[in-house]
């Protein structure tokens, strides 16, 4: 493959302008393109995150966050990325990607940011959807808003919440306990140390929030560990196995997001990113964005892009197969084709570099 054409496709991620108002644009245009292949029940999963920075110290309202991998509160900046995906499919499709630090003069609030992100990817996607998020969703703020604007929704409890069941209000993990089990099932997780086998049993009651019309559904898991999961939705359950599984499956497709951050993370080196502003730090999720999008949608969209990214994967030198997941083939793919582009403009021509990234196995991924 000559240089030139590659040049021409990575140049219409590459003429994204990183200041305030084109980077806006450019997200939006982003989350408008997506919206093609947004439909009706696609799952738009939301997943608050860490940016670590280690060894920072002078870099603009730097802040405190919690370490989602060790726990330790250490230097850093909040981040919120977006993907949508389809209930039990393995491909994500980027939709935003944002960071704030709770040190800016312009930050309000956590929930805030949620809001905003959230409404902007309705109006991208013209309220199709439903929106996922883990237990750092479970905050009244939030479900006001969504249950307000009558967006469908499946949030994970923390189990202290109250909810109205049968005229009488209880704690979520009490109706959990007594939650009648109506099916089983077994699930199996690939894991580094190999496939690991869940017993699962499932059951739902009807319930409301304290004070709000709308009925609910609370979706019981018992398996997955020593307390049950539990799973709030506007999504209408019957007794059905296929009503009740649909919602558990569509929590458990929110593990892909964990491997999309392990994956923007390591490949893009987020933590490592050293800028002089605030605004050029946000300014690089948005660059992220764009060539997340580049390789994980706009490659795929023809036929000609399709042979591309075979190209691509076959150029990151993988020894061991690749994985379903294979977003970190591509990416070390691209770096690998670009470097012989450099390369063969330099009076020196030289070797490409071996991938430094090192071969991940990923839970849900075979």
């Amino acid at each position: 493959m000559r240089s030139q054409p590659f040049a021409q496709i990575w140049g219409d991620v590459s003429r994204f302008h990183p200041q305030n108002s084109r980077k806006n644009q450019k997200i939006k245009e982003i989350a408008s393109s997506a919206s093609r292949k947004i439909h009706k029940d696609t799952l738009i999963i939301l997943d608050p995150s860490d940016i670590r920075k280690n060894y920072a110290e002078a870099m603009p309202f730097l802040g405190r966050v919690r370490d989602g991998s060790t726990g330790q509160i250490v230097n850093g900046y909040w981040s919120c990325l977006a993907v949508a995906c389809e209930v039990g499919k393995r491909r994500m499709l980027p939709l935003h990607h944002r960071l704030w630090s709770a040190e800016a003069p312009d930050f309000i609030s956590e929930n805030h940011q949620l809001r905003e992100i959230i409404n902007m990817i309705s109006r991208a996607v013209s309220r199709r959807g439903i929106y996922v998020i883990d237990r750092g969703g479970d905050r009244c703020k939030i479900y006001n808003h969504l249950l307000r604007n009558h967006w469908r929704f499946i949030i994970r409890l923390t189990g202290s919440r109250h909810l109205r069941y049968r005229g009488k209000n209880s704690r979520a993990l009490d109706l959990a306990e007594s939650c009648p089990m109506l099916y089983r099932d077994q699930l199996v997780k690939e894991t580094r140390e190999g496939e690991k086998t869940y017993q699962i049993e499932y059951g739902f009651r009807r319930v409301r929030m304290p004070g709000k019309k709308p009925w609910l559904y609370l979706i019981v898991v018992k398996g997955f560990g020593r307390k049950p999961m539990m799973l709030l939705t506007t999504e209408e359950v019957t007794k059905s196995r296929k009503s009740i599984w649909f919602i558990v499956e569509g929590y458990i497709s929110r593990w892909l997001v964990e491997d999309a951050l392990r994956f923007i993370k390591q490949s893009y080196k987020l933590e490592d990113v050293r800028v002089l502003s605030y605004q050029r730090l946000q300014n690089m999720m948005a660059l992220v964005l764009a060539a997340i999008y580049f390789s994980a949608v706009w490659l795929g969209s023809s036929v000609k892009r399709a042979v591309l990214s075979a190209y691509a994967i076959k150029a990151s030198k993988r020894f061991f197969g690749i994985a379903e997941f294979h977003y970190y083939a591509l990416a070390d793919g691209i770096a690998a084709l670009l470097s012989r582009i450099g390369a063969s403009r330099s009076p020196h021509p030289r070797s490409p570099p071996v991938s430094s990234f090192p071969q991940t196995w990923f839970p849900g991924f075979g």
